[in-house]
């Protein structure tokens, strides 16, 4: 491996929130020689991070010592969260208004007691009934009836992040401190890595160029496995969301609410300001799409694609959740929706390690749907790995593992629920089941 140096090459092939975080951090230690290679421009269209808000929750587990990946998320989330408070890249786009986590039948309720609220230090307030979930929230909020519905209320540690401006704000930072991003076809469009005798020393863009590096670190999120043989860690995943239009005055009224999310039926959060659009998400165990590679012939891969559309089945989970919630707004219609991915590891813990085999390749992968809420500190911890000095609680749970992924069940709901309990494919959605949403 060649010596690691303020003065080295380092290409970053993804500018999603965990390239864009990284290039930050290594620019902020003095790292002079950061190039970031991406098909998109920042935000890209794929990226999870691109999206106006992204829930931020942290947690203090009681007894962590025998869940080593509880543990380590855990560290990550208290480092992210004092990176939301305290980094004034960052700052501006941390929304502290709390979390509400609730199920509505028997077994969801007891999961959710069992696996997050028993476990943890965090002070919840129990929410018994409707009136008690209409009370966390202005009058004329919720009016739904919540059927079934039981949940826990957090304020402290909690709330949403406005992940597109903060990824923005991370780039920006980074370009200031004079990182060089190459974003868009077929100049960023890597199609693959660059191999010298048997080892990998950069990427070769759409254009033909030959990107060389000292050090090169694999960030391209759900896209990634398409460009390395990840020996069946990563499952590119995708989810779907919606947004409604609001008015002026009702934008106003829903202005600092806590994140409301039933693990089963999906989950809101207050209005953009800029677009006065809410969120509403369906939640469900996600979305491949599994299709033939036509990088890989006769392998069959989920291939992330761009869609600003969700399939019609999707749209009414969303309105189901609206029923129980927000009924006197479950029959607006849509004003924008979209698909995005995300790469899911076996055991939803992030991978970033020095490949076994390419010394000079670092993998910083696996989000497995909570990347964008570490954006203010994962870059520092992709560098720390990058320098050699991971932690040992984090560096033995995000190793390269792919001894547990041999026999990886793709349809794995990985401990999600909603929709209907399974992993869907997009290519079982036919051309008539997706949503007709004009552009902005």
């Amino acid at each position: 491996m060649l010596p690691l140096d303020l003065a080295s090459s380092i290409l970053i092939i993804g500018a999603g929130t965990w390239g864009c975080s990284t290039s930050l951090h290594l620019a902020r230690r003095g790292y002079k020689n950061v190039t970031v290679l991406d098909p998109y421009s920042v935000p890209s269209p794929i990226a999870a991070g691109n999206d106006i808000n992204k829930i931020m929750e942290h947690n203090e587990l009681k007894d962590s010592e025998s869940d080593p990946v509880g543990i380590a998320f855990e560290t990550c989330t208290r480092a992210a969260l004092n990176g939301w408070k305290t980094d004034p890249v960052f700052t501006p786009y941390f929304h502290e208004f709390g979390y509400i986590v609730a199920g509505h039948t028997p077994e969801l309720i007891d999961h959710i007691n069992k696996s997050e609220i028993a476990s943890s230090k965090t002070d919840y307030v129990k929410l018994e009934n409707a009136q008690d979930f209409r009370n966390t929230m202005p009058d004329g909020v919720l009016t739904g009836d919540f059927p079934g519905w039981k949940g826990w209320f957090h304020r402290s540690g909690a709330g949403w992040i406005h992940a597109k401006n903060a990824m923005l704000s991370a780039y920006t930072e980074a370009k200031r401190l004079g990182v060089n991003f190459i974003t868009e076809s077929p100049a960023g469009n890597v199609m693959s890595l660059e191999y010298d005798n048997g080892q990998v020393v950069g990427a070769r863009t759409e254009d033909g160029v030959v990107h060389r590096a000292d050090h090169i670190i694999l960030a391209a999120g759900a896209g990634s496995d398409r460009l390395l043989d990840f020996k069946k860690q990563l499952r590119p995943t995708a989810w779907t969301l919606s947004h409604i239009r609001m008015s002026e005055e009702e934008a106003k009224r829903y202005r600092n609410l806590p994140v409301l999310f039933n693990i089963a039926k999906g989950f809101f959060m207050e209005p953009d300001e800029k677009n006065l659009e809410m969120k509403i998400c369906d939640e469900h165990p996600g979305y491949i799409n599994w299709v033939s590679d036509p990088l890989h012939p006769g392998e069959k891969r989920s291939i992330p694609f761009a869609k600003h559309q969700i399939p019609l089945t999707a749209e009414a989970r969303a309105r189901d959740f609206l029923n129980d919630t927000m009924p006197h707004l479950a029959n607006r219609p849509l004003a924008f929706a979209r698909i995005c991915w995300d790469a899911d590891t076996v055991d939803r813990a992030f991978l970033i390690d020095r490949h076994p085999e390419h010394e000079r390749l670092l993998v910083a992968v696996g989000g497995s749907g909570n990347g964008a809420m570490q954006m203010p500190t994962i870059g520092g911890f992709i560098a720390d790995a990058l320098e050699g000095n991971l932690t040992k609680e984090l560096k033995d749970v995000v190793r390269w593992r792919p001894e547990i992924a041999e026999h990886r069940d793709w349809r794995d709901t990985q401990d999600r629920f909603g929709g209907p309990f399974k992993v869907m494919d997009f290519q079982d959605v036919g051309p008539d089941g997706w949503t007709h949403i004009a552009g902005r």
